[in-house]
């Protein structure tokens, strides 16, 4: 997956997050709340699988917004928000912190999408595997 298409999908995810809380105190997020994230999705099976919906959502999203097709990019961005609740609270709050960051031009947004690498590598091995997520072992 290309660093661009995983830059949009986090940004996908953060817009809704920002909309609804435009907090001030928020906290900012580290490298280390990247790798606890990758490393708590990455050993479960059913978040993984939860991870690769996503980025099909994403992909989807992706397109629609290509077609200009605004209600059906609305109803797969609401889709990838309940999917999201369901990777852990570590999860949306690194989407929630990430509102302020921009990854193509800041440090810190670019070492997080890189720390990301790792999980969306894990997401293409599980793809290549025949049978699916049955045959998937982990990362």
């Amino acid at each position: 997956m290309n660093r661009k298409f995983i830059v949009a999908i986090l940004l996908a995810a953060a817009v809704p997050a920002f909309a609804q809380a435009q907090n001030p105190s928020a906290a900012k997020v580290t490298k280390a709340d990247a790798q606890k994230v990758v490393t708590i999705i990455s050993g479960d099976k059913a978040k993984i699988q939860i991870y690769c919906e996503m980025q099909k959502l994403g992909e989807q999203m992706e397109q629609a917004y290509e077609q200009n097709d605004r209600k059906m990019a609305d109803e797969l961005s609401q889709k990838i928000d309940a999917l999201e609740e369901t990777l852990g609270p570590e999860y949306v709050a690194l989407i929630d912190g990430l509102q302020d960051i921009d990854p193509e031009k800041d440090k810190l947004g670019a070492e997080i999408m890189s720390i990301f690498t790792s999980l969306d590598s894990c997401v293409r091995d599980k793809s290549r595997k025949p049978g699916g997520a049955s045959s998937y072992t982990g990362c």
